[in-house]
């Protein structure tokens, strides 16, 4: 047998041992998963609640518009051609001209004021200019110095940048993703914490066994390796129930999900963890558990000496 073979048969030999004796305490094996399943399954919830409250908001997070109301006497064909001219002005994305007709008709359908409107001889509205900005030109100054290019304009009557709220929104979200990362941090400790002290309990209870290993010759690293393994079984098995109670709970609110966004006339749809956000789940819960492992035994056995 090679060196690889004999290296993979101790490895395996190894993991089947841990998996045995975690299967033979199931009851505190699956306590202790439990508890690694709900410390993973809280940043992993969070994370999912921040990407989808960016997909229901539709990026507007970082979308900011200028409105720009022209004077009630300035004709059709004029406010068309400062559209045009607003389009060649650079940090400029795209506009979009709102007629005064068609800013009645609106108003007259979603208003309720139809029969009032009536009563009018003229339109009261005026033309109107929506601006996009580009991308690189949506900053707090960028938006400022537009605002007076535009209001500079003699047509112009007056020029909105309604931020406010954007700024809320971006703020909230930027809370949730502070929040997420001091949960990550904190429930990463926690769940070095159980492990930890799960797998020092079970060297304390083996010490014995320990001892006559090391008596008839077995170094620290072949004492180890059955507790990694069994430091990686707990903390994959947690990320896997986490990912359980995750997919569940997306499973369950799904509906009323989807129900609400209908009364708002959206088509949004809860999203649950992608393929890649699994895989770092999973990778966590066993990066977790092998390191919470290591950092026991290589503490505990080494303090552990055959006894004359």
């Amino acid at each position: 047998m090679s060196a690889l073979s004999t290296w993979g048969a101790r490895h395996l030999q190894a993991c089947l041992g841990a998996l045995g004796r975690l299967s033979r305490q199931p009851l505190s094996s699956l306590l202790t998963v439990m508890v690694l399943a709900l410390a993973l399954a809280l940043p992993a919830g969070l994370w999912l609640f921040v990407s989808n409250a960016r997909a229901a908001t539709g990026g507007v997070a970082d979308a900011v518009d200028v409105t720009v109301y022209l004077k009630a006497d300035v004709p059709l064909a004029k406010a068309q051609q400062l559209a045009a001219s607003a389009r060649e002005r650079s940090g400029v994305a795209a506009v979009t001209l709102t007629s005064a007709d068609e800013a009645l008709a609106e108003f007259r359908e979603f208003s309720g004021f139809g029969a009032a409107l009536e009563t009018l001889e003229g339109n009261p509205l005026p033309h109107v200019l929506n601006v996009r900005p580009t991308a690189g030109a949506d900053g707090p100054l960028e938006i400022e110095t537009m605002k007076r290019y535009f209001a500079a304009w003699p047509e112009v009557e007056l020029v909105q940048v309604d931020t406010e709220w954007v700024q809320r929104l971006g703020a909230i979200l930027d809370l949730m993703r502070r929040a997420l990362a001091i949960a990550a941090l904190v429930v990463g400790i926690a769940v070095l914490a159980v492990i930890g002290n799960t797998i020092r309990l079970e060297v304390d209870r083996r010490r014995a066994e320990i001892e006559v290993t090391k008596l008839v010759g077995g170094s620290n690293a072949f004492v180890r390796r059955p507790f990694l393994y069994t430091g990686l079984l707990y903390g994959l098995a947690g990320a896997l129930l986490a990912w359980a109670i995750v997919a569940i709970s997306i499973a369950v609110l799904a509906a009323p999900v989807g129900t609400l966004a209908a009364l708002y006339g959206s088509r949004f749809g809860l999203s649950g963890l992608a393929l890649r956000e699994v895989g770092l789940l999973l990778g966590t819960g066993l990066l977790l558990g092998l390191l919470a492992a290591w950092v026991v035994t290589a503490r505990n056995i080494a303090r552990i000496e055959p006894r004359a």
